[in-house]
């Protein structure tokens, strides 16, 4: 059983990978693949009510993703249909594309680690759509977003998901790691950033898409609000998540709820044909649900393989056959472009005891680097890359060639970079 559902998940994610030769669209794929990998295994079980139990506990948390991803577009939407983001794409004059590569990856970086990963690469690839409207061009900006967006959030304990975990589960501290982790992820950016730029060249020319024809274009003061609103609700989540301990996604969706309301009221003077361009309905209809599913697919595949402990077992064969904890992080980033880094890092944090190695060890940090930064080597690697793969739709044999040999040699180059910083500084 164990054998046949990690044959169908390695089959699924080739025909993923090879989504334009077989002409088949991605999310069937990821669809497909998930509810199979789930019916091989209750079929190959006695116990049917222990994997249902399973497969509605992993929803939880898979529904919590879902529901973050979808308000975080929806938000992104509103703020497009306002034009906010010509307030952000008119203060950027330069039309030197490597000027912007430098601008719009930077920004990713710092912004990922107010934010996430996954709300930055959401928001950025909604900006290049303004400024860079060679598609092409734009593949390779995207590619070094994703990047960008996944650096960033590994030096911060509210920029990754799985940084997050370690943080929670008190194997690291906030200052700790952003001191640590800072110059290595700004390593794994640069690298990739220096090369990347002898391949891009020329003038950006930037095409405004306003959607739909208005007969009421929005005013300065509409732009503003929604822009701010906007930005500060996505911003709002850690603190909400601070304040409240709620999960992440009731954030955004409070967020979410605010900016509704402040919407129906700024438009309520409109008539319905106006009023309807500006609405969260519309918003909602012109959000990518096909990126969502896409999602769905891969984290029920992947929910499957840590139900079924085979990625707990890689860890542990790992630990047993490597030996060498450097090697053995190193590796768990890597595996983390493959499958979800959060079943990794939770089977890692499972298999080496706090008391052994206690708060901010050299492990936890470099597993934080490592999870992090590790799935950008592929664009199915991580939740940024996906959203991209989605909202751009980015091949993945594309990203394979132009984009993945650039990101491996960051994410060894900030990996180095902490091993040594370790050594040196004795820290």
């Amino acid at each position: 059983m164990d054998i046949l559902i990690i044959i169908t998940f390695i089959l699924g994610y080739t025909a993923i990978a090879l989504e334009r030769p077989i002409r088949i669209n991605k999310t069937a794929s990821a669809i497909l693949t998930g509810v199979l990998c789930w019916t091989i295994y209750i079929l190959g079980s006695a116990n049917r009510n222990l994997i249902d139990e399973q497969l509605y506990g992993h929803f939880g948390e898979i529904s919590s993703i879902l529901f973050f991803l979808l308000s975080a577009m929806t938000i992104v939407e509103i703020i497009d249909a306002h034009d906010g983001f010509e307030v952000i794409t008119s203060k950027i004059k330069t039309k030197d594309q490597r000027k912007l590569l430098w601008i719009i990856s930077l920004v990713a970086f710092f912004l990922s680690s107010v934010l996430d990963n996954l709300t930055t690469t959401i928001v950025m690839v909604s900006l290049l759509r303004k400024l860079v409207s060679d598609r092409t061009t734009r593949m390779y900006f995207v590619g070094m977003v994703v990047i960008a967006a996944n650096a960033g959030g590994a030096w911060s304990p509210i920029g990754d998901v799985t940084t997050t975990m370690l943080w929670i589960g008190g194997q690291i501290t906030t200052v700790n790691i952003m001191m640590k982790l800072f110059l290595p992820s700004m390593i794994c950016l640069m690298i990739p950033l220096l090369v990347l730029s002898f391949r891009v060249k020329g003038k950006s020319t930037g095409e405004i898409n306003n959607g739909p024809d208005r007969k009421i274009k929005t005013t300065s003061f509409e732009q503003n609000l929604i822009l701010i609103l906007g930005i500060g609700a996505l911003m709002f989540v850690p603190v909400f998540k601070t304040i409240t301990d709620l999960p992440p996604f009731m954030g955004i969706l409070f967020g979410l709820g605010i900016l509704w309301l402040v919407t129906e009221i700024i438009h309520q003077g409109k008539n319905e044909e106006d009023k309807d361009v500006y609405s969260v309905v519309h918003a909602l209809r012109k959000v990518d649900v096909s990126t969502v599913l896409f999602f769905l697919g891969i984290l029920v595949a992947i929910a499957a393989l840590e139900s079924t402990h085979q990625l707990a077992n890689l860890a542990t064969y790992m630990d047993k056959t490597i030996g060498n904890l450097n090697i053995i992080v190193i590796s768990i980033g890597l595996l983390s472009a493959i499958v979800d880094n959060v079943p990794l890092v939770a089977a890692t944090m499972g298999m080496y005891d706090l008391q052994a190695y206690p708060t901010d060890h050299y492990i936890w940090e470099f597993i934080a680097y490592c999870a992090g930064t590790g799935g950008s080597c592929l664009i199915i690697g991580s939740a940024a890359g996906v959203a991209a793969m989605g909202m751009e739709k980015i091949d993945f044999i594309w990203y394979l060639k132009k984009i993945s040999f650039i990101a491996l040699l960051g994410y060894f180059g900030g990996a180095l970079a902490y091993i040594l910083q370790h050594y040196l500084f004795h820290s």
